[in-house]
């Protein structure tokens, strides 16, 4: 049995969480909404303790049920304005989560990363590592933490990466799994460019795995499918939130539920980080969305699943990987998909590509989503990645060169001049990563794994 804590900072960090728990109790078998019907195939044993701390071991099918078995969710809240998390305190799962796990403050971060990481950070740093203390010591076998948050506001980049800090130093050997949402082309901040800069830069220095999406990705996904009427994604941020939701819950999908092929989330920096640096992965999954007609018409045909996962309409980040040196992939299948067709998907994907990665790892679990009867999640580590890199430069120059609002960042303490072109070099760091040669990463040392 494998256990996560869910770390969920800032007002994005916050709506996916929103999105996520609902999702997770239906894959679990309880019922949140009567409209929803949960997953057939749900399992409650040793896999519902993933997710909810779980003291009594009588099955549930309710929210009741929930409330009086005394479930509480492995989930710490963080934002700097009390709107976003009083909801979570208010709605019909609030007896999930319980206020000391959860911390505001005003009047927030004002958009400003430097706020976020050190004003916000030196405040309550105390406080936040001994709520993940706690909700560690609530675990006997933790295997992750994952951490949700935006890379462009204040504070989801600021306050989630010096969250990030802590966990490095506290918790060293626990894997630290970031999905992170990256403004696009759809920037209302604008200072966003620095924020963006200055999040990547913690990102690539002490996360093990990073899922990087991006608002206009989503956005298209969401423009091209047309859904039912399902009350879990009933407006567009819980339809944007829920596609970011079905990657997470496929890609812990191995650990939490019993398969023909495993691929616990402990195995992903083993199998897809080759080489140090190299850990902002681009996913793609297939359906994307709840009662999609695309879905509905591809899970006919269980074949054509690769195909849509390797459709670019199917990214959830704005790069062709499959364009690029593909270095590693991972295949991660749920429901009713053979071991044949999944070694198939393997063996066409790497007909697909242009040279044969170092491997690709296979992943079957036994458990569907709620709303479907197969997905596949297709991972890559690609160097297309540092198409990503290459523009969170050219944004952060078109500031910098400018000396744009650099005084935002100025005036707050602890916070130096030398950590905008810090920031920068990192950044062009991975850039070099990702556009190496397999010949010239076969000497660069693997990654050091901490015992």
């Amino acid at each position: 049995m494998s256990e996560f804590i869910v770390i969920q900072v800032g007002q994005c960090g916050n709506q996916i969480g929103n999105a996520f728990w609902p999702l997770v109790l239906y894959e679990h078998g309880i019922c949140v909404d009567k409209l929803v019907k949960p997953s057939l195939k749900a399992v409650q044993d040793e896999a519902f303790h993933s997710f909810f701390d779980f003291p009594s071991y009588k099955k549930c099918h309710n929210i009741e049920d929930l409330k009086r078995c005394k479930v509480k969710a492995r989930a710490i809240l963080i934002d700097m304005e009390t709107s976003v998390v009083e909801r979570f305190h208010n709605c019909r799962l609030r007896d999930l989560f319980d206020r000391p796990y959860s911390i505001t403050d005003s009047p927030g971060s004002g958009n400003n990363w430097a706020f976020g990481h050190y004003e916000a950070g030196n405040l309550h740093k105390h406080k936040i590592r001994e709520m993940i203390r706690s909700a560690a010591e609530c675990c006997s076998s933790l295997n992750g933490f994952l951490l949700f948050f935006s890379l462009a506001g204040g504070t989801g980049s600021g306050l989630g990466t010096a969250v990030l800090q802590y966990l490095q130093d506290d918790f060293p050997t626990i894997d630290r799994i970031v999905a992170c949402v990256h403004p696009g082309e759809h920037r209302d901040v604008v200072t966003s460019p620095y924020n963006v800069a200055f999040s990547l830069s913690k990102l690539a220095l002490g996360a093990t795995c990073v899922f990087p999406v991006d608002n206009k990705s989503l956005s298209k996904i969401c423009g091209k499918t047309k859904v039912t009427k399902d009350p879990l994604t009933s407006d567009l941020y819980q339809k944007v939130n829920a596609v970011i939701v079905r990657m997470l819950l496929n890609l812990t999908s191995g650990a939490r539920f019993p398969g023909s092929l495993n691929f616990d989330l402990g195995d992903l920096p083993t199998n897809m980080v080759p080489y140090k640096g190299m850990h902002f992965l681009a996913s793609s999954i297939c359906p994307l969305v709840s009662g999609s007609e695309i879905g509905i018409n591809i899970l006919k045909r269980k074949k054509e699943l690769l195909y849509s996962v390797c459709n670019e309409d199917h990214h959830l980040i704005q790069l062709n990987a499959l364009s690029g040196k593909v270095h590693t992939a991972a295949l991660i299948g749920r429901g009713d998909i053979p071991f044949s067709t999944a070694v198939d998907f393997q063996e066409r994907l790497i007909a697909k590509l242009k040279r044969k990665p170092m491997g690709i790892t296979l992943g079957l679990s036994s458990v569907p989503p709620h709303d479907s009867p197969v997905s596949l999640l297709l991972l890559t580590n690609s160097s297309s990645m540092s198409t990503f890199f290459s523009q969170a430069v050219n944004d952060f120059n078109s500031l910098f060169l400018r000396k744009a609002y650099i005084h935002h960042y100025l005036k707050v303490d602890d916070f130096e001049f030398e950590e905008f072109s810090g920031a920068r070099e990192v950044l062009l760091s991975q850039v070099d990563t990702y556009t190496k040669t397999y010949e010239d990463m076969i000497h660069i040392p693997r990654i050091n794994v901490e015992i």
